[in-house]
C-alpha cells in the first residue's frame, strides 16, 4: 500500500527535522491530510521555526518541498457520517484528532501517527486502520 493518512505530529516532525531523509518517503508514498492540519501547523509555527535549526530560507525551501508532496483535503470533503463515527471513537481519547480518523475511515486508508495515546485509544475501540509511524518505517 502506498497511500496513507498522515497525522499532524508526523508532519510537524518532518518540518522541524529539515532532514533530506524524508525526501524519498515523501516522493514514494502518497500522504493525505485534512485541512485541519494547517491550523495545527500554524499554531506551532514558532516551535517549528525554533526547533528546525534551519535558516529562514532553508526552512521555507524545505516547507515548500514537503507541502508539494502532500494531498490536503478541504473540510467539505469529509462526510458527516465519517465525522460522527470518528467523534464517537475519539470521545474518550482526543477529539482534536477527529478529522484525521474521519478521513482515514472515509478513504479507507491507514492513519499513521506518533501519538501512542491515540493509537492505543483507537485500537481499544476496535479501529485497526492505525499504525505507529515508527512501525511503518520499520516495515518499509
Amino acid at each position: 500500500m502506498r497511500e496513507y493518512v498522515l497525522d499532524a505530529n508526523i508532519l510537524m516532525s518532518m518540518l522541524m527535522s529539515g532532514k533530506a531523509d524524508y525526501r524519498p518517503l515523501l516522493s514514494f508514498f502518497t500522504f493525505i491530510l485534512p485541512e485541519f492540519v494547517l491550523v495545527e501547523v500554524e499554531k506551532y509555527s514558532e516551535v517549528i521555526k525554533q526547533k528546525s535549526r534551519l535558516s529562514d530560507t532553508e526552512l521555507l525551501q524545505w516547507t515548500y518541498f514537503v507541502f508539494s508532496q502532500l494531498a490536503i483535503l478541504p473540510r467539505y470533503a469529509l462526510q458527516q457520517e465519517s465525522l460522527a463515527k470518528a467523534e464517537e471513537l475519539l470521545r474518550n481519547v482526543d477529539l482534536k484528532d477527529v478529522p484525521y480518523v474521519a478521513l482515514s475511515m472515509q478513504v479507507d486508508l491507514p492513519l499513521l501517527t506518533r501519538d501512542k495515546l491515540l493509537y492505543d485509544g483507537l485500537r481499544k475501540q476496535g479501529f485497526r486502520k492505525v499504525q505507529l509511524f515508527e512501525d511503518f518505517l520499520k516495515n518499509i
